[in-house]
């Protein structure tokens, strides 16, 4: 499974937030240069996450964007329907009507296939991310 470089960008500038604190108001200029990538690129993720209700947007000279949630109510589910939907797109027909019997069979395959991955990306939320991060940092990180 290959996640898109919106997706990723999306799950990196919200694992950011979230190590920075839910109530703290987060700049996308910051963000994208504290992640190496482009701010005009993550202005879009943002708009995206921002229509997704996981984030809300702050105006004013100390504006920017801020969690809509705490990190374990955020699941990646979540984040990546908002920003990567190829993910979650119906595989179309391919073969012929002749062959309706494996184009039956080839659709249990996508359907299981999509259910394993909604319920395996439903359990895992930014507070894991969080988790992991700071493991690899040597924090260790502990929630109640």
């Amino acid at each position: 499974m290959r996640i898109s470089a919106k997706g990723r960008y999306a799950l990196a500038a919200l694992l950011r937030m979230a190590q920075a604190g839910q109530d703290t108001v987060m700049n996308v200029a910051r963000l994208a240069e504290s992640l190496g990538i482009s701010r005009i690129y993550l202005e879009q993720v943002f708009s995206l996450l921002k229509h997704a209700k996981l984030v809300t947007s702050i105006q004013g000279a100390q504006g920017g964007y801020q969690l809509t949630a705490p990190p374990s109510q955020i699941s990646i589910l979540e984040v990546l329907r908002a920003t990567d939907s190829s993910l979650f797109e119906s595989s179309s027909s391919t073969l012929s009507a002749d062959a309706a019997d494996a184009e039956s069979a080839l659709k249990m395959v996508s359907d299981r296939l999509e259910q394993a991955v909604e319920q395996s990306l439903s359990t895992l939320h930014l507070s894991d991310l969080l988790e992991e991060a700071a493991r690899y940092q040597g924090n260790y990180m502990f929630f109640i």
